[in-house]
Order: structure tokens, then C-alpha cells, then sequence
């Protein structure tokens, strides 16, 4: 019996998986990633960070190969191609396209005075209105470094891609980009709904180095003769929908509205809120990107990054906890302290500057410490605790530019296995957490679905999305989280 499968792509900095979607039951019927150990990120200098996109191709044919074997899939049933991707990278390809130089990714420091002296030279008003940001570290300002630090690369520029644009041109021949991606790399200016010439005119950069544009869900390409002989697909197969993995991880967990919010707790936290209307924080905390569904209807998603997150737990697994235990043992440790952990606060900034802080880098401390009253339950628990509160902290932002966080989804993994860190979630926020089911190379074939008109709406298209647990906030407790964020929150202030 002849099937229909949606083949959706997350390539990320670790590595490249590939999911199988069967498009009448939604169903993830095989999916495989590579490399099996972590993919190597080159360190040339302090700060820096690049890999080969040619690699990721590499991983993907390899997982791409693996999805097929594993699912008896014949390469017609392939309907559609969704791509989701590490964000902010920057890749450059001459007139064959092919990369120049290895790809700088997103966790690249280099060109954080770029984009300071662009801020401070432009001025905060024209860019934050335009952009909704500071140019910051994005893409543009990665271009300057190439632009003044490698001359004779830039000159054989031919166009600039994201790292998901890449993959897409890999697989089609043509290079192509999106709103939402230009967005990321502050290309985009929101005011006047274009490129952002003001900023490509500082720097130096040719317009004519940003490829088209196609929507974020539909025809952006088909796969070409060279593509489908390499990775055993039909030629033609469409390519239908790329996001960045933030965007992509909300359409994971099916955030498209205002007051739906995707949040992830592992080596970073974040919390990625939907918002109706075009605002910005004029300290810039938080960013604010064109989200997978901006268009005719303002949706933009607004991006907080917590850098402390996974570190403090681990942290406290090495050094505060009893040696060899686990993390399921460490919440369950945890939890015989109460809320509030009687009176102790911890601050979970001690992995660098947290923009959040308006990039201060004030450390990770313990406040509080009674040592007749306080164990390493206690420790544990406000440690959880802490991190959960810059999350709120956070949000308090978002609430400033009118996003009002009603639901907040997250896959069932990593800090959310917690059920101290969800309920402090629900509890301190007010709002309803759903744990699903999902990931994004799923996400981005579910996306495929949408962008090939095979799924009528995204409601349609996660309609097979698995809430494996729904948290609501007790109204009892909440006195008491709020307490203990209210004292946590003075030791910020």
C-alpha cells in the first residue's frame, strides 16, 4: 500500500536529524541524526566559532539515508522537505555556490562591536523601531567582521545565507531566503516592511548578496538531479517550509497565537512567547523575530535566553548534591524541601553576561543560608527555584510589550522532567504549562505539511501532537512562589 511521508530537517551546531512524518496519522515513523558524537565546532581564536556547512550536507544525506531504510519508504511517498535550523549563523557562497569560508555560527563572539558601534552610530531609535533590536551578534553584523577582517572573501561573495538557507540551496540549486530568517540576522526592517538598507548601507553590504524571498510555508524550492541521486529522493520533491530552531521549536509545540508561549530548559532556558502587535523592549533584554506565521496578521516572536540554565543544575549535581546520584533523584531530594526553600535564593547567572541583565555578568550566589535550617534539599530546590524565577523575570519583559502568557508548551525532557521546576513554573507565572510530545526535525516536516498544502492549517497539522502531562497553577501554593520570587527578585534589582 503506497503511503504519503512529510521528511522533516533540524540541523543543528550538535548535529543533523531526520524525521519521517506519516501524513494521515501525523505519526513519526522513523527518525535518525548525525553524527553520533557531537559535531566538531572549530575555536580558531577565544570567542570564536565556525563549522564546514559541507558537513552538515554530510549528516544530512547520512540521516536522510537512515530514515529511508528504517521506514520502507520509497522516495516518491517523500511529498514535502521541511528544514529547521541553528539561527543567527552566517554562510557565504561564490557564483557556484559553494562556501567560501567556514560557516560562523550563532555562538560566534566576534562581532559583538560591530553591531555596538552600528547601535551607537544609528542610534537606538532608528534601530530598535526598525528592527526591533540591537544588531547585536546576528548575522548582519557577522558579515561586517568579513567585510573589514577578510576583504578578498567578501569581494567573491556571491549571496549570504542562514545556515538553513544553505541546506535549502544544497537541495535545490537556488538560493533562497525568508522574512522571518532575514529577521534573525537583523536584515529585516519591520517599520517599512522591507530589507534593512539602512543597515546593509552601514556596513557596506550590497543588497544584491541577500537571495530572494520565498514564504516561510510554501513552494521554495524543488529538490534538483544532483540532490535526489545523493540522498535516494525524487527529483522535484518540494521543499515547503524552513525556520530557525526557536520559531520552529513554538510550530514544534503548535504556538502560532498571542498568549502561547514555547519554553526549552536545557544547556540554555528559553522562553519564546508570541506576540499580535509590533513592539520592542528599548533595552533590548529580549529579541523579537518575524515569527513562522508574520504576515498579513503581525506575529512576531519574542525570545528570551536564560545562558545559566543547565549549567546550575549540573553544577549542583557535581558539587551539592550526594556524590552519584541522578538527576530523577536530585528533584526527588528536592522536593522534601518547601517552597520557597525556607528562605533561600539562588541567582543562576554565573555562565557570562545574561542579556537579560542588559548583558551584566553579575554571577551565580546562594542568599539566604542558615546553616541550622538549610540542607542540600533545600539547596537543590532553590537552585531549581532560581532558574525558574530568571525565567519569570523574563516574561515580566515580554508582559511590558502587551504579551499576555496564557499557555506555555514544552517537550516532556531535560529540566521539564522536574515536576518542582514546572509546577514553580505554573505556580509563579499563572500560567497553564503542557508538556508534549515533539521535536524539531518533526516540527519542520509538520511544517513541510502546512507550506504543501497537504494540512489545511496548523490545527489540522498538530493534530496528532501528544500532551503527555497538563500543569496547572494551584491556587494555594501561589502565595508562596510568589513570595519567594518577590524576595528573589530584590536581590536583582
Amino acid at each position: 500500500m503506497t503511503r504519503n511521508y512529510l521528511l522533516g530537517y533540524d540541523v543543528g551546531s550538535s548535529s543533523v536529524k531526520a524525521s519521517l512524518v506519516d501524513v494521515e496519522s501525523g505519526a513519526c515513523v522513523a527518525s535518525a541524526f548525525y553524527p553520533k558524537t557531537e559535531a566538531p565546532i572549530k575555536a580558531v581564536r577565544a570567542g570564536w566559532a565556525e563549522q564546514d556547512p559541507d558537513a552538515w550536507w554530510e549528516y544530512l544525506k547520512s540521516a536522510t539515508a537512515d530514515v529511508l531504510a528504517q521506514s520502507g519508504a520509497a522516495k516518491d511517498e517523500v511529498k514535502a522537505i521541511g528544514i529547521s535550523y541553528q539561527m543567527h549563523g552566517l554562510v557565504c557562497v561564490d557564483k557556484d555556490l559553494k562556501p567560501l569560508r567556514d560557516a560562523i555560527i550563532w555562538c560566534d563572539s566576534r562581532a559583538v562591536p560591530y553591531g555596538q558601534k552600528a547601535f551607537d552610530t544609528l542610534g537606538s531609535e532608528q534601530c530598535l523601531s526598525h528592527l526591533l533590536n540591537s544588531p547585536g551578534n546576528f548575522t548582519a553584523a557577522k558579515l561586517a567582521w568579513v567585510h573589514e577582517n577578510e576583504p578578498e572573501t567578501f569581494n567573491k561573495i556571491y549571496k549570504i545565507m542562514l545556515p538553513g538557507d544553505y541546506i535549502a540551496c544544497k537541495l535545490s540549486g537556488t538560493p533562497a531566503t525568508t522574512v522571518s530568517g532575514l529577521s534573525e540576522g537583523m536584515m529585516w526592517d519591520f517599520k517599512d516592511n522591507r530589507p534593512a538598507q539602512f543597515l546593509l548601507d552601514f556596513y557596506g553590504i550590497p543588497a544584491s548578496m541577500l537571495s530572494d524571498i520565498v514564504p516561510t510555508f510554501g513552494i521554495q524550492g524543488e529538490v534538483n538531479a544532483a540532490a535526489a541521486a545523493e540522498l535516494g529522493l525524487a527529483e522535484g520533491t518540494p521543499i515547503t517550509y524552513r525556520a530557525g530552531d526557536q520559531p520552529n521549536n513554538a510550530l514544534s509545540l503548535d504556538v502560532f497565537e498571542p498568549g502561547e508561549a514555547a519554553t526549552t530548559a536545557g544547556t540554555s532556558g528559553v522562553v519564546y512567547g508570541v506576540l499580535g502587535n509590533v513592539a520592542y523592549d528599548p533595552q533590548s533584554r529580549v529579541n523579537t523575530f518575524a515569527h513562522v506565521n508574520h504576515g498579513a496578521d503581525t506575529r512576531l516572536g519574542v525570545l528570551l535566553c536564560i545562558n545559566g540554565t543547565g549549567i546550575l543544575n549540573s553544577w549542583m549535581r557535581k558539587n551539592a548534591a550526594p556524590t552519584g546520584i541522578g538527576y530523577a533523584e536530585m528533584n526527588d531530594l528536592a522536593a522534601q524541601a518547601p517552597i520557597g526553600a525556607e528562605d533561600l535564593s539562588i541567582l543562576p547567572f554565573g555562565n557570562g553576561a545574561e542579556r537579560v541583565l542588559c548583558n551584566k555578568e553579575v554571577g551565580a550566589s546562594i542568599h539566604g543560608i542558615n546553616f541550622n535550617t538549610h540542607t542540600q534539599a533545600h539547596l537543590l530546590r532553590a537552585a531549581q527555584e532560581g532558574i525558574v524565577f530568571s525565567f519569570a523575570y523574563g516574561m515580566e519583559v515580554m508582559q511590558e510589550m502587551g504579551m499576555s502568557l496564557k499557555t506555555i508548551r514544552a517537550g516532556k525532557a531535560n529540566m521539564f522532567l522536574s515536576p518542582i521546576f514546572r509546577n514553580t513554573l505554573a505556580g509563579v507565572t499563572g500560567a497553564t504549562i503542557e508538556l508534549c510530545d515533539t521535536d524539531g526535525s518533526v516540527g519542520a516536516a509538520r511544517g513541510a505539511g502546512m507550506g504543501a498544502g497537504i494540512y489545511a492549517n496548523h490545527k489540522e497539522a498538530f493534530a496528532a501532537l501528544k500532551k503527555l502531562e497538563i500543569i496547572e497553577p494551584l491556587a494555594k501554593d501561589q502565595p508562596a512562589y510568589r513570595e519567594a520570587y518577590e524576595r528573589w527578585r530584590k536581590l536583582i534589582q
